[in-house]
């Protein structure tokens, strides 16, 4: 028994001995293979088939650039011809189509109807924003309200007899909300007509005078050329005063002494003070679209930038009193007048105008 016994644990430890053994056995070092020569790996490079997809940089310059494009373009204007002037109330005509007539002068007002080129309107006056945005319209024609023009009053102020207005003042909106906005104003006792009825308001005719607006670049009252504004004055020196001779000189007294022909010593010349000329007069024409400036430290309130690129070009500056820039916001024009640089802004030169075309 203690034979088998012995035998068995001497089995074993022959066992665990060679297990340890094979584990124990040295890892065999592997040789790395040579390394390509450099000139096979330039080849390899250069004959590695070349992919023309373009690098993400490259993707996002180009978005870039066809987002700053697409934004610089503008939509031809369908007025951009006309000759700006202020409107005066009496008849215009359209001169662009499907324009938008709106219950306030703005463009966030809500649209009132439409008028088309050709067609004849009533100004009643013209209204001047002070604070228009960069591209929003600072003139605008208030007009008597066209044809498709609708009126809504609430009806419990209307008498159900005799139709008439019952209060003092009614005020007559573009549709069925007191959202909407005031384009008529009635009087008590004023008779209307019923055209429909939605929930508690009453559609009516449109009073006559009822009224809506416009932006004015889009009325014409009388076919003028492009205004021109006069040339700049040039300074004239002072002229001397011309004394007129006088006809009370006395005459020298009898006893004056006898007057010898000695001649009178020469005069010595004069030499006149030389008065240099100035500069002349850096004239220039320039092309773009009028914006309203930014900046509050900008030397005037426009500015003329480029179509293509949106970048200013000039700051635009008038010194008539007829000319209002205002009514330019938004147009393409080309301006013509003396260039130069402000002391105070040396980055962007100042135009002051002379000449200005809308184009298209």
């Amino acid at each position: 028994m203690k034979q088998k016994f012995f035998l068995i644990f001497a089995a074993m430890l022959s066992t665990v001995l060679l297990a340890r053994q094979a584990t124990n056995a040295p890892t065999p070092i592997e040789t790395p293979a040579a390394a390509p020569a450099a000139t096979n790996t330039t080849a390899t490079l250069t004959n590695a088939p070349a992919t023309n997809a373009p690098g993400k940089a490259e993707k996002k310059k180009a978005a870039t650039k066809k987002k700053a494009e697409k934004k610089a373009v503008r939509k031809p204007d369908p007025a951009a011809d006309l000759k700006i002037a202020p409107l005066v109330p009496g008849p215009a005509v359209v001169v662009a189509s499907n324009v938008n007539v709106r219950g306030q002068a703005k463009l966030k007002s809500e649209i009132v109807t439409r008028v088309n080129k050709g067609q004849n309107l009533n100004v009643l006056e013209e209204v001047r924003l002070k604070n228009s945005g960069p591209d929003e319209p600072s003139a605008w024609a208030k007009i008597l309200l066209p044809p498709g023009g609708h009126v809504w009053v609430n009806t419990s102020f209307i008498n159900a007899s005799n139709k008439t207005v019952l209060p003092r003042k009614l005020n007559g909106r573009s549709g069925a909300g007191e959202n909407y906005s005031v384009i008529a104003v009635l009087k008590r006792g004023d008779a209307v007509k019923e055209v429909s009825t939605k929930g508690e308001w009453t559609e009516i005719e449109p009073p006559a005078d009822a009224y809506a607006f416009v932006a004015a670049r889009y009325l014409k009252q009388e076919p003028g050329a492009t205004p021109e504004l006069p040339p700049v004055a040039t300074t004239v020196a002072d002229a001397q005063p011309v004394v007129p001779p006088t006809t009370d000189t006395p005459k020298p007294p009898t006893d004056a002494p006898a007057v010898t022909n000695t001649p009178a010593p020469p005069t010595p010349p004069t030499t006149e003070p030389v008065i240099e000329e100035p500069p002349p007069k850096r004239i220039v024409q320039r092309e773009g679209v009028v914006r309203g400036t930014f900046s509050i430290q900008a030397p005037t309130h426009f500015e003329l930038v480029s179509p293509q690129t949106g970048r200013v070009i000039n700051y635009l500056y008038t010194t008539s009193v007829s000319l209002d820039l205002h009514e330019y916001k938004g147009l393409r024009i080309v301006v013509t007048g003396e260039e130069g640089l402000d002391e105070r802004w040396r980055n962007t030169p100042v135009i002051t105008i002379q000449k200005i075309q809308v184009i298209e």
